[in-house]
């Protein structure tokens, strides 16, 4: 009875395209779907006034934002920052046209949104490893492997992006990557429960968890062993070129307080997803404390986020972007030519990493650390 409450869209690497029935399930109704302050504006008690908006319902990627809220860690390097609800056109759109400041969003977005001029940049990296998992139900017995994908029907949200990576693990796993598709709506795990696809993706840390406390139970397959190079979902904080021309020393800011909220949700997963699920977003969505926990727990024990012992110790800086895997996927994107320009035409080479992303904004690990202990 519960599955319907956690299933945000599950548009494998197509967040930005929420669906309205999904937004009317989580956030209709919410106060966090009011209209974004100017730049440049001041907030409340001579804040700056800061505009972050959410890809999709609210969930454990997006806790470290809710944890630096409630901590105070904006508020102490001087920022007011609001959390809306995601735009039915996009979050990336939004941030693209002035109407937010920041969101979160992979590198493989920001990548497909600058192609088609959408001037972007992945400025702090919170996934460092991808979560992406590709299941049947486990009933379905004609499944044991991708291979078996073959001739079967593949429940999408659209784009060539998925299609190129389910081709992928097909033929590494001996198939020919042939299979017939049909649209989710607005859940895969009700597409597959139904009967009118065999497979379809997810993941692991979310919808997977779903799965596991609540069903169906599933069958599933990550994108590593069977052959997609490269960290597909190097999901962070994204914004604009023009925004951050003009307000370096605020998306600075954000930043390190951002770093200081994920930092924390790792060292203290329990403390955090209780954070999230009692916010007032989390209420709206529905989330649970038990469900978010093990969501959390799953990305601890997976260190999807980072080595948690180097973090900890100030070897490694939470939020580093790691370009060369961001790069092998963009080259094996290129190389299945599922890469289109705004008018459709397909583009002459693969997008470039490092023109989609810096790190100029980091803070330091050993200020991050400073900054959760006080």
């Amino acid at each position: 009875m519960h599955a319907k409450v956690f299933v945000k869209g599950n548009s494998r690497r197509r967040t930005v395209k929420i669906i309205a029935a999904v937004l009317a399930v989580f956030i209709a109704g919410s106060s966090i779907a009011g209209c974004s302050a100017p730049w440049g504006k001041t907030g409340g008690k001579g804040l700056a006034k800061v505009v972050f908006m959410m890809s999709w319902a609210p969930d454990t990627n997006h806790i470290g934002v809710f944890v630096a809220r409630e901590k105070g860690y904006y508020a102490k390097l001087g920022l007011d920052v609001d959390i809306l609800a995601a735009s039915q056109t996009g979050a990336e759109q939004s941030v693209s046209g002035g109407g937010a400041d920041f969101t979160l969003s992979s590198m493989a977005n920001v990548a497909d949104a600058n192609i088609k001029d959408g001037q972007l940049s992945l400025i702090m990296q919170v996934q460092q490893k991808t979560s992406a998992i590709w299941c049947s139900l486990a009933s379905n017995k004609a499944i044991a492997s991708p291979k078996d994908f073959d001739g079967k029907t593949f429940a999408t949200f659209g784009g060539s992006e998925s299609d190129a990576v389910v081709k992928r693990m097909i033929r590494k796993a001996g198939g020919k990557g042939e299979f017939d598709k049909v649209t989710a709506g607005t859940s895969t795990f009700s597409a597959l429960s139904s009967g009118r696809a065999d497979f379809g993706g997810f993941y692991a840390t979310w919808e997977g968890i779903q799965a596991e406390m609540y069903g169906p139970k599933l069958k599933c397959f990550t994108e590593p062993d069977y052959g997609v190079p490269g960290n597909a979902d190097e999901l962070g904080i994204v914004s604009s070129s023009s925004y951050l021309k003009q307000h370096p020393d605020i998306a600075e800011k954000f930043v390190k307080a951002t770093q200081e909220g994920y930092m924390y949700s790792y060292t203290h997963p329990d403390d955090a997803a209780q954070i999230l699920a009692s916010s007032s977003e989390g209420k709206v969505a529905g989330l649970r404390p038990d469900f978010v926990k093990r969501s959390m727990a799953a990305i601890t024990s997976g260190q999807y986020w980072g080595d948690i012992s180097r973090l900890k110790n100030g070897t490694s800086t939470f939020g580093a972007i790691d370009y060369a895997s961001g790069q092998k996927y963009f080259d094996f994107l290129f190389e299945s030519g599922a890469y289109k320009d705004a008018q459709g035409r397909p583009v002459k080479s693969a997008p470039a990493a490092a023109a989609q992303a810096t790190g100029k904004y980091l803070a330091s690990q050993e200020a991050v650390l400073k900054g959760i202990e006080r």
